[in-house]
């Protein structure tokens, strides 16, 4: 995969926007250029979780500017992910659509635990190299996130349902603040908390540090009001509270080092921070400088120098789910090969082509994952655990495509074809059905020579004739092949295949 000398990281936020740009030298990222927007996305969530109409202009038209600012970027040195707010909203897919036509680049919807992952990447690259096991927590908009992890490996992920924003609107609705308001946000986040105690508490972990802007504001604010020194306390805390509650509103809050667009959802951040800090036993808590944004550049950095994140997934996946490896290779060996002869000649026309290869060999090497659930249907139950499961590294949309191709890879693509409706790419799943149809075998039998061809809605195969003859199974199954492709209008040839006779009464199951 080509190298680039500058990369870029999109960052919505529930609660900001954020553009970082970084040179490449060797291994390590220096910043260029960063921008930064107090979109609030997620205020403007509506009751029945729909992004309101305000809330998606602010985001077009920051993402128009960071479009100006991204413009002339190859499209493979730029990554945009989407968190919470996006997550969740039910209009979130027309939104989308907008958003990538303003911001002139594709955009990813992570998982919570994938979010998760990012952050703690992002804040590992920012602090000094270390065997100590650390604790990171990052509250964001609409959800918290808390890792633990060493050196740059995670090793626990969690994301909670809780967020700057989503609790400030809720506890201090027009930046009213009450004792007994706060002291229900914190209440509400501390039995949120409670899943991850036994795992995330003291113990667990030698060092505990924060990440996000509501993190470091509230140290500055402990710091420069003299409510302590060194980081986040409980003690500090407990002072700027009461600073708090005194004011009664948020916008009479007269402290050193307040900026007026963290104000908003300072309080709910503070609750949050508070709960976190009783429930984990946290004495004190750093501030690190890396976010999400910094992890997503050195995610995108990996990509291109053979880490990706991904293939790490792929291989996981296999061992958990007992995958046979060597059946995977073959499969995979076969449905890329196939897919460039089918693509022979043709630049590809979009990412999507260009990554097909890529996705082909791993929806070959995940194809059998569903098989610990029950043979029977089981592309149906691997096309669930890969739609469902957190994937490290994949993004929403990603995880929908491998689901997608590992759905369609055998039995009757006619009824399976309303959840295909993404795919515009058939040579994608031509190629993978036909791979696992010729090894079906199971063995390191060496397969004749296949020749393929591809034209519209039409494919072309050729194979040796005397092998064929050889193979009735094989004959028979690439009949029901050339039925099933034509139930759904697209003609699948295979070059004397007529001439050849199979036995009249071999059905295939499976």
């Amino acid at each position: 995969m080509t190298a680039y000398s500058t990369l870029a990281a999109v960052d919505l936020g529930s609660n900001s926007f954020h553009l970082q740009v970084a040179r490449v030298d060797g291994d390590q990222l220096y910043p260029l250029d960063s921008l930064r927007a107090p979109i609030r996305l997620g205020a403007g969530l509506t009751k029945d979780k729909r992004l309101d109409e305000s809330s998606q202009e602010r985001a077009l038209e920051c993402l128009r500017h960071f479009g100006e600012r991204l413009r002339g970027f190859d499209p493979h040195s730029v990554r945009c992910v989407g968190t919470n707010t996006l997550r969740v909203a039910k209009n979130a897919a027309a939104f989308l659509k907008k958003a990538q036509a303003a911001l002139g680049f594709p955009i990813e919807v992570v998982a919570g635990r994938e979010e998760a992952r990012l952050i703690y990447l992002g804040v590992s690259h920012s602090l000094p190299a270390s065997k100590a096991l650390r604790l990171v927590m990052d509250i964001g908009g609409g959800s918290t996130e808390f890792i633990i992890g060493r050196g740059h490996k995670p090793l626990k992920l969690e994301s909670l349902y809780m967020g700057c924003v989503s609790y400030s609107l809720r506890y201090f609705p027009g930046g009213r603040i009450t004792k007994s308001a706060m002291k229900e946000a914190e209440v509400a986040a501390r039995r949120e908390l409670q899943p991850i105690i036994a795992t995330h508490a003291r113990g667990n972990w030698d060092e505990a540090v924060a990440s996000s802007g509501t993190a470091r504001s509230l140290a500055e604010l402990i710091e420069l009001n003299g409510f302590g020194e060194g980081g986040i306390t409980p003690d500090g805390l407990d002072r700027l509270r009461q600073a708090m509650v005194r004011a009664g509103d948020i916008e009479r809050l007269a402290l050193e080092g307040v900026r007026t667009d963290r104000l908003p959802v300072l309080p709910g951040g503070l609750a949050i921070m508070s709960a976190a800090l009783r429930e984990l036993g946290i004495e004190r808590m750093g501030v690190a400088a890396g976010a999400m944004r910094q992890g997503i550049l050195y995610d995108l950095l990996g990509r291109f120098t053979h880490h990706d994140m991904r293939d790490v997934t792929v291989q996981q996946f296999m061992q958990r789910y007992h995958v046979d490896p060597r059946q995977a290779r073959r499969v995979a060996a076969l449905a890329v090969g196939l897919y460039r002869q089918f693509s022979d000649g043709d630049a590809p026309a979009s990412e999507a082509e260009e990554q097909a290869p890529q996705f082909l060999d791993w929806a070959a090497k995940l194809h059998e994952i569903g098989i610990t659930v029950a043979y029977s249907g089981y592309n149906r139950h691997s096309a669930y655990i890969l739609r469902n499961a957190d994937m490290p590294g994949f993004s929403r949309a990603e995880q929908e495509r491998l689901a997608g191709l590992v759905l369609a890879h055998r039995r009757s693509l006619r009824k399976i074809l309303p959840e295909l409706e993404a795919f515009e790419d058939w040579r994608e799943v031509m190629a993978l059905r036909l791979a696992a149809l010729f090894h079906r075998s199971r063995s390191d039998t060496a397969l004749p020579d296949i020749r393929a061809k591809a034209k519209s809605r039409s494919f072309r195969v050729k194979v040796d004739r005397d092998w064929l003859k050889k193979n009735p199974l094989t004959v028979a199954a690439l009949r029901e092949e050339i039925e099933e492709w034509a139930a759904v209008g697209i003609a699948l040839e295979v070059k004397v295949l007529d001439e050849i006779e199979a036995p009249s009464d071999l059905a295939l199951v499976g």
